[in-house]
């Protein structure tokens, strides 16, 4: 595979290109005003995979929205390599804070990516990261250097849970059929220092609504005498840590792993500057759970964090009002062993029972999935050291990823392969945030590397 350098830097525009062209499509899973441009995008994908080579592909049909599935078959004797990714994109908002429009895609210099950086939603997350595995394979059929079997099963319900995705996998076991599975929807420890991400956070998302008098209230007549639903949710959310930023649910900790002093040390060898990661976010100091340091409590510990409160008058100006009813959207990031469904009942009882007599909560549970560890002497995670070794001149670093991917446990369950997860992005990158981007380094990056995991696969797998 000495030519796929040439053959990336030949193709550079043209990869730029298609990829800014599937940027402009707002492909939102979570709203159903976007509806459409998610089904376009699903058949933007198609295209895509059939001119890079595919012999097969198609566009299933499941409960929610469409599945894009392609295969290149070789030799059913060789290994198999069932690659996934995602076509949708969380929502924009807030759009006041992006710079340029978030589907509109442009290229800007930064610090951290001095040859430029695709600014738009879903850059990074994931149509950059899932397109360099299209743009992989068109190199290897295009010179004859596809050493092994490849399926493609690409989503468009990964920002909303995968709902889909778990029925499609349970009921096409045969089509799936793989010997390792390559996901690129993580990242690495930077430009120079590859990593690879060898552990997941599980995830319970809840919706919590609190509801106090009948309709909304007129806050001098009634302040003082009847319980405000904000004021309560306020209290009640709060009391879910206490001062050493322990969570306070009954049970929650039971099932929590808890990595010996040796593997603690171990990661404790990746690059990191606390100081470049204070001035990154311009924050004053760090925070969270006692007795553990900044890459512990995102990745090996799990976490409660309010992702959206609201309730009662946002609009302009005055309005003295006690509102009816206070919402939020709570989610809980769980490390391997906490069952996402028994946190969640765990949540439901324990905030039921610390609201008091004045008001009615109601919890809806929204999705989840469970964490994932893998490991690090299997084939396929040495196949994926090997390639970015050659590609970077450095050998990476395992590390664990305060992300969820929550079907990557579902994929060992049903189809009894590993995962190993080839992450190009960075914690720059402001994923699912204002400003999203990818940098150009990292997508030509990707694509030079990924060829390379299939051809020590194969090697290893003899």
């Amino acid at each position: 595979m000495d030519d796929i350098k040439p053959y990336v830097q030949q193709h550079k525009d043209r990869f730029i290109s298609e990829l800014v062209d599937i940027l402009k499509i707002p492909s939102v899973s979570a709203d159903s005003a976007y509806s459409q441009d998610v089904i376009d995008m699903s058949e933007a994908v198609k295209k895509s995979l059939e001119a890079a080579g595919c012999d097969k592909v198609e566009i299933c049909d499941t409960p929610g929205y469409p599945i894009v599935y392609g295969e290149k078959t070789i030799d059913p004797n060789l290994p198999t390599v069932l690659v996934y990714g995602h076509y949708d994109v969380q929502p924009p908002d807030p759009m006041d804070l992006w710079t340029s429009p978030p589907f509109e895609p442009v290229i800007k210099k930064t610090e951290i990516h001095p040859e430029g950086a695709i600014f738009a939603r879903g850059a990074c997350d994931d149509k950059g990261q899932m397109y360099m595995h299209v743009k992989a394979l068109e190199y290897m059929v295009r010179n004859n250097n596809l050493p092994c079997n490849v399926k493609f099963m690409i989503e468009g319900e990964e920002e909303v849970g995968s709902k889909s995705l778990g029925w499609f996998v349970e009921n096409n076991q045969e089509k799936l059929k793989c010997d390792v599975i390559l996901i690129s929807d993580t990242g690495m420890i930077s430009n120079q220092q590859p990593s690879i991400t060898t552990g997941l956070r599980g995830l319970s998302y809840v919706e919590v609504e609190v509801t106090g008098p009948n309709r909304d209230l007129h806050s001098g007549l009634y302040g003082g005498a009847v319980a405000n639903p904000i004021n309560i949710l306020a209290k009640m959310i709060a009391s879910l840590h206490d001062e050493n930023n322990h969570i306070t649910i009954p049970g929650f900790y039971d099932k929590v792993e808890e990595l010996s002093r040796e593997e603690r040390d171990e990661m404790a060898k990746a690059p990191f500057s606390l100081d470049n990661y204070k001035k990154a976010l311009d924050i004053e100091d760090i925070y969270g759970e006692k007795d553990y340091v900044t890459n512990e409590r995102n990745s090996i510990r799990p976490t409660l964090d309010v992702n959206g409160i609201w309730g009662g008058y946002t609009g302009e100006g005055a309005k003295t009002v006690i509102a009816s009813k206070a919402f939020a959207k709570i989610s809980m990031r769980l490390v391997p062993n906490q069952d996402w469904e028994e946190i969640t009942e765990l949540f439901t009882k324990h905030f039921t029972l610390i609201a008091p007599k004045s008001v009615k909560v109601k919890v809806t549970p929204h999705h989840g999935g469970q964490g994932y560890v893998t490991p690090t002497d299997s084939i396929g995670y040495q196949a994926a050291a090997k390639a970015y070794e050659e590609s970077f001149g450095v050998k990476p670093i395992p590390v664990r990823s305060g992300g969820s991917i929550p079907i990557v446990a579902l994929f060992e369950k049903e189809l009894k392969s590993k995962t190993i997860m080839m992450g190009f992005g960075l914690d720059s990158d402001a994923i699912h945030s204002p400003n999203e981007h990818f940098g150009i380094f990292n997508y030509l990056k990707g694509i030079e590397t990924i060829p390379l995991f299939y051809k020590y696969f194969v090697e290893l797998s003899r």
